[in-house]
């Protein structure tokens, strides 16, 4: 009996050692718990949440498209003559500024992939505009197509990030306004920095005041750097021309993988 006793003796011991639940270490599972789900929630809301929400705002810009596919044709535009070079180009048709949160067109990048089509609604506000993922315009912002800066706005990140990858945009990449009538093309330039208060980026002629040059442009803003509010990243574009839906969609839609094709 001596000999089965002592294993006995010595498993009670080692239970007796386990010190007791306190309040303070269950407090301590339960704060250390309570971390891990709020890590998680932060992981879903500043990536897994917006990649969802790119998508589904992507595929509603298809849909939007395709309805716009199906519709009656519109007329087509004046064509004008180029006084200087005499070439010929289609009149863009001139849209209607929109009311906040009002849809104006989609936006269509080749450089973001074939299925990146974000909606261009009115205003810059989060609450009403960004914050639904779409791209804002500014109340003084010429539209697509005319003389002057048509002047956005969109998120870097959060919300479906919708100019999340601004810094990967390239030299001539394609912008494209897509509209009922048509597809407004714009040609990338350069990218800035600058402060948040230097709003002379939205002027007709970006940091120039008092000047007009009869020139179109396309100004995209965002925050910057990724994750702040530091400052802002600018994109400047130029017109290059107006495609109306009667003639089908412009080259500028090709995908960047077609265009390298086509140029090898």
């Amino acid at each position: 009996m001596t000999a089965s006793a002592a294993p006995l003796t010595r498993r009670a011991r080692r239970q007796r050692r386990r010190p007791p639940a306190t309040v303070t270490s269950v407090l301590g599972e339960l704060l250390l718990t309570a971390g891990v789900v709020v890590l998680l929630f932060v992981a879903w809301q500043m990536w897994i949440g917006d990649l969802i929400i790119s998508a589904q705002s992507n595929s509603q810009g298809q849909e939007i498209t395709q309805e716009w596919e199906q519709l009656p044709v519109p007329e087509l535009p004046p064509v004008i003559e180029d006084e200087e070079t005499g070439a010929l180009w289609y009149e863009p048709p001139l849209l209607e500024h929109p009311g906040n949160g009002q849809s104006l067109a989609q936006m269509r990048i080749p450089r973001f992939g074939d299925d990146y089509n974000v909606t261009i609604a009115g205003g810059t506000s989060r609450s009403v505009t960004l914050d639904n993922g779409w791209i804002g315009v500014y109340d003084q912002s010429v539209m697509p197509g005319q003389v002057g800066n048509f002047s956005v706005a969109g998120h870097r990140t959060t919300w479906g990030f919708p100019l999340n990858r601004m810094d990967k945009l390239r030299l001539n990449d394609a912008i494209v306004i897509e509209t009922q009538e048509g597809w407004y093309t714009y040609r990338f330039r350069t990218l800035e920095y600058v402060q948040p208060n230097e709003v002379d980026v939205l002027l007709d002629v970006p940091q120039v005041p008092g000047v007009a040059t009869g020139e179109r442009y396309l100004t995209l803003t965002a925050c910057s750097p990724l994750y702040s509010l530091a400052e802002r990243i600018v994109g400047y574009s130029v017109f290059e021309g107006f495609q109306p839906r009667a003639e089908g969609a412009p080259e500028s839609m090709a995908s960047v993988d077609e265009v390298a094709s086509l140029s090898w």
